[in-house]
C-alpha cells in the first residue's frame, strides 16, 4: 500500500492544526486557582502524575518542573498505581492523570479508587470520558480524531501539560503561554519536509536491526514514546532509556546493525549526551544526535523555547516510524493485535 494513503502520516502531517486547537481551546479553559493555591500552601504531600504509555511518557517534563521547584512528585503507571500503590491514592495527595480516551482499563480502575474524596485533574482528548466526567477539572487538547497510533494526541497532551504546569506554579500571565505559541509553525515547518526526512531514512536504516533512542531529563518523553510508536507503528524493535542507563550493559549489543538516535536535549546535557554520540561510533554502531546542529536533516531541530523542546523531538521517530514500516513493506501505523483503547489490563 502507497504510504500517502495512510491515516497514520496523515495524523502526523494534520499535528501543526490540531496543536493550534489545542492552544486555543486552553486559551479559553476556566483558571484552575484552587489547586495552584492548595500547592502553593502546602495542602498536598505529594504530587502524583500517571497515565500509560505515551500519556505517561508525557509527563516527564511536568515531573522534572515540579521537583526543581521544590514540590514532591512522583510519575507512575497507572497499572502500578491502583494495583501495587494505592496508598497514593489520598485525599492529600493531588493526582493528575492523562489518558486520551479517557476510558482505558487502569484509568477506569482510578476512577474506581479514587471517590470523590480525591483531587485529580484529568488531561484528556475526550470530552465525554469517564475521566473527563469524573475529575475535579479536565483539561481537554482538542486534537480530534486519531486513527491509531498515538502523534498529534501525544503533543497536544505535552501543550496541555506544559499550560498546566504554568498553571499549577503560579507561572501564567493573563491565562497565556506564549512559550508555545510558535510551537506550531515549528513543527509544520519540520514536517513541510516529511518525504526527504524519510527518503533518507529509508537509505539510512536500510541495514539496521535494533534501534536505541536516548537521552537525559525531559528529552526522556521523546525516547520512550518514540521506542514505543516505532514499535506499534512499523513492528520493528526499538527501545527508549537514558543515556546513562546505556552505558550500564545495553551498549554491548553494538555493530553495525544497531542504530542510536541520542537527544542532545537541555543545554547542560549536550556535551554529555554529543559524547555518547562519538563513543557509540568508535565502538562499532551507527548513532546520530537529534537536535540543533544535528548532522542530517530528519535529526536537525530548529532553535526553540526549551518549553517546545519535547514536541519537536518526537518528529524524528516519526519519520523514522515511517521509513521503517515503509522498508517491511507494511502500513505504518495498522494495528494487527493493539487496539486504539486497551480495554483489558
Amino acid at each position: 500500500m502507497s504510504l500517502s494513503t495512510s491515516a497514520y502520516l496523515q495524523d502526523i502531517l494534520d499535528q501543526p492544526a490540531a496543536l493550534e486547537a489545542t492552544l486555543l481551546g486552553l486559551r479559553q479553559s476556566p483558571p484552575l486557582s484552587a489547586f495552584p493555591k492548595k500547592l502553593a500552601g502546602g495542602k498536598y504531600r505529594q504530587v502524583i502524575l500517571t497515565g500509560m504509555g505515551s500519556s505517561c511518557f508525557a509527563l516527564q517534563p511536568l515531573y522534572l518542573r515540579l521537583l526543581k521547584q521544590g514540590f514532591c512528585a512522583q510519575m507512575i503507571e497507572t497499572s502500578e498505581l491502583v494495583h501495587h500503590a494505592s496508598v497514593l491514592i489520598a485525599p492529600h495527595n493531588l493526582v493528575i492523570a492523562v489518558s486520551q480516551s479517557g476510558q482505558s482499563a487502569e484509568i477506569l480502575q482510578l476512577l474506581a479508587q479514587t471517590g470523590g474524596g480525591v483531587s485529580l485533574i484529568a488531561v484528556t482528548n475526550t470530552p465525554d470520558s469517564p475521566l473527563a466526567q469524573r475529575s475535579s477539572a479536565a483539561l481537554i487538547t482538542h486534537a480530534g480524531v486519531e486513527y491509531s497510533v498515538s502523534c498529534k494526541t501525544y503533543l497536544a497532551t505535552l501543550a496541555a501539560l506544559a499550560w498546566l504546569g504554568d498553571s499549577l506554579l503560579g507561572e501564567q500571565v493573563n491565562g497565556q503561554f506564549a512559550k508555545l505559541d510558535d510551537a506550531p509553525e515549528l513543527v509544520s515547518s519540520y514536517l513541510e519536509c516529511w518525504q526527504d526526512h524519510v527518503a533518507e531514512l529509508v537509505e539510512r536504516l536500510r541495514p539496521i536491526r535494533h534501534l536505541f533512542l536516548l537521552g537525559r531529563g525531559s528529552s526522556l518523553a521523546a525516547v520512550g514514546t518514540g521506542g514505543l510508536i516505532i514499535k506499534e507503528a512499523a513492528r520493528f524493535h526499538s527501545e527508549g532509556m537514558s543515556s546513562a542507563a546505556f552505558r550500564h550493559g545495553p551498549i554491548e549489543m553494538l555493530s553495525l546493525q544497531v542504530f542510536a538516535l541520542v537527544y542532545l536535549g537541555a543545554s547542560s546535557m549536550v556535551t554529555h549526551n554529543a559524547q555518547l554520540v562519538q563513543d557509540i561510533l568508535a565502538a562499532g554502531g551507527d548513532a546520530e544526535a537529534v537536535g540543533q546542529g544535528a548532522s542530517a536533516s530528519p535529526f536537525e531541530l530548529p532553535p526553540c523555547d526549551p518549553a517546545v523542546l519535547p514536541l519537536l523531538e518526537i518528529l524524528p521517530a516519526q519519520m523514522c516510524s515511517l521509513a521503517l514500516a515503509e522498508l517491511q513493506g507494511l502500513q505504518p501505523g495498522q494495528f494487527r493485535l493493539a487496539k486504539k483503547i486497551t480495554t483489558t489490563e
